[in-house]
């Protein structure tokens, strides 16, 4: 009999203690400012066929989270008007708090549309809790998802736990990519200089 499959026991609940996070993340910094490189490398992960992801098929329609803290919210709100200004269409935003009681709500609601991708801009504490609550109890794929640079650290894929993340992508500041593959972030090299 297993946990999983709702006879007898529950199965236990992916989140982190408090101490966890702190052990883990004690001196990520917070989501800085993102920059005009960042995004457009964001829009070019989701909209470049040939590009740096896996997902080769056309993307449309995308939710994007975000945490609560200020960077965040305005790297998302920038991303979801620069989506909308393409003519590409943003079924849902979805926020949440950096910690919370119950993160089954939220995933629920970033879920729930089914998208052809997931955007986040989050601070790394609430993306790790977010992100295991995803893949306990839900079918959202980190492959389909594209972060902004505070997500892309060794350290967050290390707490979300294996292979929470793996496929995930996104940007760095300065306009490159990173992708996370068994737990840690490769980043893109810089091309040739122009």
């Amino acid at each position: 009999m297993s946990a999983r499959s709702g006879e007898g026991r529950r199965a236990a609940s992916p989140l982190l203690s408090a101490a966890e996070v702190t052990a883990q993340l004690g001196d990520v910094p917070p989501p800085a400012g993102h920059t005009d490189a960042e995004l457009a490398a964001v829009l070019g992960l989701l909209t470049d066929p040939t590009g740096a992801g896996r997902r080769r098929s056309r993307i449309e329609a995308v939710v994007v989270g975000h945490s609560r803290d200020a960077a965040s919210a305005a790297a998302a709100r920038a991303f979801a008007g620069a989506w909308r200004a393409a003519g590409r269409p943003v079924w849902a935003t979805v926020d949440w708090p950096e910690e919370a009681a119950s993160w089954l709500r939220f995933a629920g609601r970033l879920t729930a549309p089914e998208p052809d991708a997931w955007v986040i801009a989050a601070a790394a504490p609430g993306w790790a809790q977010m992100s295991r609550r995803l893949r306990h109890s839900t079918g959202w794929d980190p492959a389909r998802t594209v972060g902004f640079a505070a997500l892309g650290d060794s350290r967050l894929a290390a707490l979300a736990g294996p292979g929470t993340l793996d496929g995930m992508r996104g940007a760095t500041a300065d306009g490159h990519t990173w992708v996370i593959d068994r737990g840690w972030v490769t980043r893109s090299l810089p091309g040739p200089p122009a």
